[in-house]
């Protein structure tokens, strides 16, 4: 502090004015100075920028009225910060150096509105497509459809792409209309062993010895999203020991306005052992589009007795 600071008469201060040093320690920025008790301005000279000089603030002191000046200048260069300002904007650390702590903490709706604006748009006609499901929490459903929500007691899989959030569907055995499919004499039925522990409860059904095979399955079309093409499969096997199959086997895909994509494949030439996703056909949704969409497999003019055929459903997906 300059050592030609000027002092106050005892006629300008009453005895009840005596000063008071208001802080021993001066740091790099502030200069620390006695104030009068009763100063109305006292709580705001605590730290004072050095670019004030001590005349100055000899003025303020002795005519409080004319601390407007102050107020006029502090607010151009920058006001130091209230004691509850600094006890919440900074906080001492153990080495003497102030570093900045949070204005306050988030409330539990701050949370939530947060995590609302993070969560992705909801997938296409979301809620219709789980209006049938008895569920408390439709938000807690919707995290979960990136992995897969179980439908219609298990009996469609539904999902949406991580990457495009396209929706996608698996209609499984149990949820399609299949010939003969409750006899076990034509007819057998398994659990889907190779799924994951939520996949517990599926079944696949497998042929033991038909000569009329019809298989058929059927999706909204206003549940997939507009605008995407989708290819649509059946998911089967063919197991040794087969027979019958020299007969191509027809695929349809029909739609509500009665157009037809149908064509023939060959099972004697797959694969055996292993699940084989067979094409039936693709169809692009536009918007507004209602109706249901028919996936047929069937085969009955050969007259063979069929047997070896094991289905695991009809996959709908966005084309690659």
């Amino acid at each position: 502090m300059p050592s030609s600071l000027p002092t106050l008469s005892s006629g300008q201060l009453s005895h009840a004015d005596q000063r008071t040093t208001v802080g021993a320690k001066r740091s790099s920025n502030s200069v620390f100075i006695p104030l009068p008790r009763r100063s109305p301005d006292a709580s705001r000279l605590l730290a004072i920028p050095q670019l004030y000089k001590c005349q100055d603030l000899l003025e303020l002191l002795l005519h409080p009225t004319r601390s407007s000046d102050f107020r006029e200048t502090e607010q151009t260069m920058g006001a130091a910060p209230s004691r509850q300002e600094a006890s919440t904007a900074s906080s001492p650390t153990g080495d003497g150096r102030v570093e900045p702590t949070a204005l306050s903490a988030s409330t539990p709706s701050d949370t939530a509105n947060q995590a609302q604006s993070k969560r992705a748009p909801a997938p296409h006609v979301f809620r219709e497509i789980v209006a049938g499901e008895n569920v408390a929490d439709i938000a807690a459903l919707e995290d979960q459809v990136s992995k897969g929500i179980f439908l219609a007691g298990k009996t469609k899989k539904y999902w949406v792409d991580e990457r495009t959030r396209h929706n996608c569907f698996m209609l499984f055995p149990r949820g399609l209309h299949i010939t003969w499919s409750e006899d076990p004499k034509y007819w057998t039925w398994h659990p889907l062993k190779e799924g994951s522990d939520a996949e517990a409860g599926i079944e696949t059904v497998a042929l033991q010895n038909v000569c009329w095979l019809e298989v058929q399955g059927k999706l909204e079309l206003s549940h997939l999203t507009p605008g995407v093409t989708y290819e649509v499969f059946f998911e089967i096997k063919i197991d040794d020991p087969a027979c019958g199959w020299s007969t191509p086997v027809n695929f349809r895909l029909k739609f509500p306005d009665g157009t037809i994509q149908q064509h023939k494949e060959n099972l004697e030439e797959k694969p055996r052992g292993k699940w084989l996703l067979v094409k039936v056909g693709e169809v692009k949704p536009h918007k507004g589009q209602n109706g249901e969409a028919e996936i047929s497999m069937f085969e009955y003019d050969g007259g063979q007795w069929k047997r070896g055929l094991l289905i695991k459903g009809i996959k709908i997906t966005p084309k690659e």
